[in-house]
C-alpha cells in the first residue's frame, strides 16, 4: 500500500506539475491479478482498485495497518466498474456485483475476498475505506435501487444524476459517503460552480472513459486554482481546503468518496463563480 501524507494550501503554491500529480493523482490501482491501495492522511481514507482474474484476491496489509485484519477497526465501500461481473465474499457470504452496483462492509468482518465471475471477462473493484468506530450490517445497493438525483443542464453542460449508495438516508456507516456521477449525453462538466467542505475530504475516481478522453480536474484554493490532467480509472485526492470540478473532452462517469468530521452531505461552503481565480 502506496503512503500520500497531508499538505497545506500554503506549500502547495509551490508545486511544479509533477510534483501536484505525484501528491494528488493516482494513476494505476487497477491492475489484473492485483489489489492496489492508497492510504492517504487525509482522514485517514484508503482507495484501491482490485482486478480478481484466475483466484479472488484477499482485502489485507497488516503491514499498514498494524491490525489483525483490515476491518478491524474500518468500513469499505465497493463498486464494480466494469462490464464483467463480481463477487464479493464477506465472512463466507457471497455478494454478487453488476456494473455501477455498491457493496458496503462494515467493521469487525475477518475476511473479504474479490472475485470475478468469468475470469476472462474480470471485474473492476473500486475501494474506499474510513475508519470507523461502531459496525453497521453489510449491505448491497444495485444502481437501479439508488435514488437518482438529476443536476445541471444541457446549456450549463452539466446535466447529471448523482446516484448516492452510502449516506445518511440510504446504506449506513460510520462517516464513509459514497456515490457515483453519471453525465448525460454530450455533457461535460462537473461541480461547476464548485464548492469546498473544510470538513472532509472527497475522492474522485473517473471512468467509462476511452485512451484517448481526458478530465481536467480543477483543484486548490477558489483564488488560486490549479488543473490535473486525469486519464481513464485515476484517481484524484482532494484535500478540505481544495475545490473539486472537472470538465472532459469526451462523456465520463465519476465515482465520489467522502470522510471526515460530519455525516451531512449538503455540508458544502459554495463558492461563487466571482472568487475563483
Amino acid at each position: 500500500m502506496e503512503v500520500r501524507y497531508a499538505t497545506n494550501p500554503t506549500d502547495v503554491k509551490q508545486y511544479d506539475g509533477e510534483r501536484l500529480r505525484s501528491e494528488f493523482l493516482v494513476e494505476s490501482l487497477f491492475v489484473e491479478g492485483e489489489v492496489n491501495m492508497v492510504y492517504s492522511h487525509y482522514d485517514r481514507v484508503i482507495t484501491g482498485g482490485a482486478v480478481p482474474t484466475v483466484k479472488p484476491l484477499k482485502l489485507e496489509d497488516q503491514e499498514t495497518l498494524k491490525t489483525e485484519f483490515f476491518l478491524e477497526r474500518r468500513e469499505i465501500g465497493i463498486i464494480n466498474i466494469s462490464e464483467g461481473k463480481g463477487k464479493v465474499i464477506v465472512d463466507g457470504e457471497t455478494y454478487e456485483l453488476n456494473k455501477r452496483d455498491c457493496l458496503y462492509v462494515g467493521r469487525g468482518n475477518e475476511d473479504v475476498q474479490l472475485d470475478s465471475v468469468d475470469a476472462s471477462k474480470p471485474a473492476r473493484f473500486y475501494l474506499a475505506s474510513a475508519t470507523a468506530h461502531k459496525e453497521y450490517p453489510t449491505k448491497k445497493l444495485p444502481i437501479e435501487d439508488a435514488t437518482p438525483t438529476k443536476l445541471g443542464s444541457d446549456a450549463e453542460s452539466n446535466n447529471r444524476t448523482i446516484y448516492k449508495y452510502i449516506h445518511g438516508d440510504g446504506i449506513q456507516s460510520c462517516q464513509l459517503m459514497m456515490g457515483m456521477t453519471l453525465l448525460a449525453p454530450n455533457n461535460m462538466w462537473n461541480t461547476m460552480p464548485p464548492h469546498v467542505h473544510d470538513r472532509r475530504m472527497e475522492a474522485y475516481l473517473y471512468f467509462d472513459m476511452d485512451e484517448e478522453s481526458r478530465v481536467f480536474h480543477f483543484m486548490g484554493k477558489p483564488d488560486d486554482t490549479r488543473h490535473l490532467v486525469v486519464k481513464n480509472e485515476q484517481v484524484v485526492l482532494s484535500p478540505p481546503w481544495s475545490i473539486h470540478s472537472g470538465v472532459g473532452t469526451n462523456n465520463y462517469t465519476f465515482i465520489w468518496a467522502m470522510a471526515g468530521e460530519n455525516y451531512t452531505f449538503t455540508d458544502m461552503d459554495h463558492v461563487k463563480m466571482e472568487e475563483l481565480k
